[in-house]
């Protein structure tokens, strides 16, 4: 089962490298766009791309249950922020909901398995 982490991880860590190498495609997926300058590209380089890279290599490189665990309690924040932008924010729901979907398969496997089960 711990072979889930390391897929889960090695994901994170992938998703995050299309942010860190690819911030304008980022963007375009994410519906965002930089309006005066640049900095919103430097926010996806670092938010969406080098934060998941490192939460993802790092959990791999730490391995312990705990290491799994604060990756899952990461993405318990991003799922819970998602629905909260469903409910207040409107955006293109099914969109959403996918995002959703997977921060908070994500977080479920992450959590229950090495925090709760552990």
């Amino acid at each position: 089962m711990d072979i889930i982490n390391i897929i889960l991880a090695a994901l994170t860590a992938l998703f995050g490298a299309f942010g860190f190498i690819a911030p304008r495609w980022t963007a375009s997926v994410l519906d965002l766009e930089p309006i005066r300058t640049n900095m919103g590209l430097s926010e996806i380089r670092a938010s969406t791309g080098g934060l998941f890279v490192a939460l993802g290599i790092g959990a791999i490189l730490i391995g312990t249950p705990m290491a799994y665990g604060m990756m899952g309690i990461a993405y318990m924040g991003a799922a819970s922020g998602r629905v909260l932008s469903i409910f207040m924010d409107s955006p293109p729901r099914s969109k959403a909901l996918l995002y959703f979907a997977i921060e908070a398969a994500f977080a479920a496997w992450l959590v229950g398995y090495n925090l709760i089960a552990a």
